[in-house]
């Protein structure tokens, strides 16, 4: 039998997420460039597929959340830092979709390419923060995170409360710049604030279809029979409704072009994102904590890779920032219409606030950069371990 393959990573926290770093230069010669080898290996390290949907053999944790891999490199583009390459792991199926960003891991990207060198030491001060510059890789778009340094290394600990992040850490705030697609159309891929999404078996729903952070289907909870409220085992628990959401998911995919045919939608589970928004009402998150109405614009729920989120993807925050900025979409209509340049919005584990600069150009909507603020944390370094077979 072939013997283990040792390979240099970071196991990281960013955001209310997890996953596995890697130094592109550090991985075997043939995960060096995007395929089938990169895959498996990804896929092994993880612990996936595994039909017991448990991850066992792996450093998955059984959720979108955790099922995560992150490929670091020093960027050549003129004027970043780092190149970012995030996959998000199946855990049950042998794929990992490459599609689309992780605005959580984000956060973590800055640190870790900080701490491996891939940042101009002259750049970091003593004291004081540095503006390490993201080239996102998947998506083409450009990430400023703000790293806080204290005597001449990242500052991890610290006051900072995340909701949905047990413990408080060294905040990191984030500058998506240009969020989403440029061009006629891009943002809003039917032309429309909102469109009728229509799925036979299902139904007929005003929806509002985005590509800003990450593409993203808003519905109101009302058409859905929701409130708003809910909370992961409100959902996850339904085999019904999770249906329902992914035969919504794969009509608006095919509504904002991302695929062809609703048979595709499966092989690209981690975009687009569906989410359901409501006016803001008082509910308990998971965590026991009290969130009034009055402390929030609107509530938001969202589902990824098939699950009702515990907290919210950071790319999909960058969504619902977008999209509340812009007056008539079904997400500024539940935080109460109106011009708004931020917003507080509750999620299962609690509230976060997301600000974004929209104007009109041209006729066209525009959106400068979309802010918010996370944290990150080495877990822990060393080497990860897989059979040298295996990829």
């Amino acid at each position: 039998m072939a013997p283990q393959t040792k390979i240099p990573a970071l196991y990281m926290r960013g955001g209310t997420s997890k996953g596995v770093f890697f130094h592109l230069q550090d991985l075997p010669e043939a995960a060096r460039q995007p395929g089938p080898a990169r895959d498996a290996l990804l896929l092994r390290v993880l612990g996936s597929p595994d039909p017991y949907g448990k991850q066992i053999d792996g450093l998955g944790n059984a959720s979108s959340s955790t099922s995560k891999a992150v490929i670091l490199s020093r960027s050549t583009r003129p004027g970043h830092d780092v190149d970012y390459l995030f996959g998000q792991v199946s855990i049950d199926r042998p794929f990992v979709d490459w599609s689309g960003n992780c605005g959580n891991l984000s956060a973590a990207v800055g640190p870790c390419a900080i701490h491996w060198g891939l940042v101009d030491p002259e750049r970091i001060p003593r004291q004081g923060s540095v503006a390490v510059r993201i080239w996102q890789a998947n998506i083409g778009k450009t990430i400023v995170a703000h790293v806080p340094i204290v005597g001449g290394h990242v500052q991890e600990t610290g006051t900072f409360e995340l909701d949905g992040v047990a413990f408080p850490t060294a905040e990191v705030p984030l500058e998506f710049i240009a969020p989403a697609d440029e061009g006629e159309g891009s943002m809003f891929p039917t032309g429309n604030v909102v469109d009728q999404l229509e799925v036979p078996g299902v139904g007929r729903f005003a929806a509002t279809l985005i590509n800003a952070g990450i593409p993203t289907i808003f519905l109101n909870a009302q058409d859905l029979g929701y409130t708003g409220t809910e909370l992961q085992g409100a959902i996850n628990g339904d085999a019904q409704a999770l249906a329902r959401f992914e035969a919504l998911r794969a009509h608006g995919a095919v509504k904002m072009g991302l695929i062809r045919s609703v048979e595709e939608a499966a092989q690209r589970q981690h975009t687009p994102k569906i989410a359901f928004v409501a006016p803001p009402i008082r509910y308990t998150a998971s965590s026991g904590k009290h969130i009034e109405a009055g402390d929030i614009d609107l509530l938001v729920r969202a589902l990824s890779m098939g699950q009702l989120h515990h907290a919210m993807m950071g790319t999909a925050a960058v969504a619902i920032g977008t999209a509340a900025a812009i007056p008539g979409t079904l997400v500024n209509r539940a935080a109460g219409g109106g011009t708004r340049n931020a917003v507080v919005f509750g999620h299962p584990s609690g509230t976060l606030r997301v600000g974004a600069e929209a104007a009109q150009v041209g006729g066209q909507w525009q959106v400068t950069k979309a802010l918010m603020s996370r944290s990150a944390r080495i877990l822990m370094e060393g080497w990860v371990r897989v059979p040298a077979d295996s990829f």
